[in-house]
């Protein structure tokens, strides 16, 4: 969440900050939320101070001090009422974005930072049709955007994989194996709830959640501790499957495997230092492009526009692969520093000499299936040297 303290210090600026992302109401109900809040803090406080007598009372001082016990409960109702308005409308309201990025509210609205190699040319077949995915099978089991990944194509997948863990665990990334189902505050602490709550997958009955990424998770793992400044930066790595209903996508990417409810996915997570979250991003996203190049995959970086962005991203830096049979490119990976929003909300804290304050926290993918994708259309069924040395076969054939 937004440090109240900084908005209240100067409403002004973080309102056209957050005006950017489309959020200046949600800003302007929180002011005065928190304003109703303030104005009954010192009614209360002085109540509480008339119910301490001094010696023993006199019968006028005890009908007296019973008005102000009625008055006092009153009083303590109203500023809990008062209250728990103020923190609904603090989780309504995004982290402000970078003052560098580009405005704009859509992917055409993303500036583009750099490319690296040169699209394949020609005609070039779809990923469905060089790898077996078995989609008409999925949807007779599951329904739509389901597929299966079968045979060569999930050696190539499962190759995939490891080679990316292989490649940021060298970075010095811990490998972690998370939870995919979760507890509401993870996801609230995170900032997906409640705007992306239409996308997650709920089992109400165990008042669980089917996690769209494992940020979630490997940001709730320090949930509610104390992180020692000589710790950081800690560093993770998560492999899992992961969920989304992909609501408001009716028409997009309904053929092949591009848009899907369940994907495998590798994703770095940081906790660092606030000084320090600038460099680390920068080095996640080296990290992201180090991998694509290693595979030789043709790609762009995109600086994603402010009203684009998450609600817990300050700065998100987009790569995304060519896809020949599109024509074009297409985002395969992400990464975005979320600045202190996340740990406010999880109850995580830094102890640095100058006391304790919220850690900065960082999320960036670095494959999904998506890549998997890229890679059939862009070599048409070859397979990069470096994932047959992780037991992927040496072509792709259905």
């Amino acid at each position: 969440m937004i440090d109240l303290k900084a908005a209240r210090a100067d409403p002004d600026a973080m309102r056209a900050a957050l005006a950017r992302k489309g959020a200046a109401e949600a800003f302007d109900r929180l002011m005065e939320a928190d304003a109703r809040w303030r104005e009954l803090v010192p009614r209360v406080d002085e109540l509480r101070s008339q119910t301490k007598l001094k010696g023993k009372p006199t019968p006028e001082q005890l009908e007296g001090l019973q008005r102000v016990k009625v008055e006092l409960k009153q009083g303590e109702d109203a500023l809990a009422a008062a209250e728990a308005e103020r923190d609904a409308a603090l989780l309504e309201v995004p982290n402000p974005p970078d003052p560098s990025i580009p405005d704009g509210d859509s992917e055409e609205d993303a500036v583009e930072l750099r490319r690296f190699g040169e699209p394949p040319q020609g005609e070039a077949r779809e990923a469905a049709e060089i790898g077996r995915f078995e989609l008409e099978r999925a949807v007779r089991l599951s329904g739509s955007r389901f597929g299966y990944l079968v045979g060569d194509t999930a050696l190539l997948a499962l190759a995939l994989y490891r080679f990316a863990i292989d490649h940021v665990v060298g970075a010095g990334f811990a490998p972690v194996l998370p939870p995919v189902l979760v507890r509401e505050e993870a996801m609230v602490g995170t900032g997906f709830f409640p705007t992306e709550r239409s996308n997650i997958y709920a089992l109400e009955e165990d008042g669980l959640y089917l996690t769209g990424t494992s940020e979630v998770a490997l940001a709730g793992m320090h949930m509610g501790e104390i992180l020692e400044d000589a710790e950081l930066p800690i560093r993770y790595a998560g492999f899992s499957t992961c969920f989304r209903r992909e609501a408001g996508a009716a028409g997009k990417d309904t053929r092949g495997m591009f848009r899907v409810h369940q994907f495998n996915k590798v994703e770095m997570f940081v906790f660092t230092r606030p000084e320090d979250s600038r460099a680390e991003h920068d080095r996640m996203v080296a990290l992201e492009e180090e991998l694509l190049q290693a595979l030789g995959l043709p790609y762009r970086a995109v600086d994603v526009a402010a009203g684009d962005l998450g609600p817990s991203a300050v700065r998100k830096i987009d790569l995304e692969a060519w896809f020949p049979a599109q024509g074009r490119y297409r985002e395969v990976t992400s990464c975005s520093n979320t600045t202190d929003f996340q740990a406010r909300r999880l109850g995580i804290r830094r102890r640095s000499p100058d006391g304790l304050s919220a850690p900065h926290t960082l999320n960036g993918t670095v494959v999904t299936d998506r890549v998997v994708l890229a890679i059939l259309e862009t070599f048409q069924g070859a397979v990069p040297e470096p994932l047959r040395e992780y037991g992927a076969p040496t072509r792709i054939e259905g």
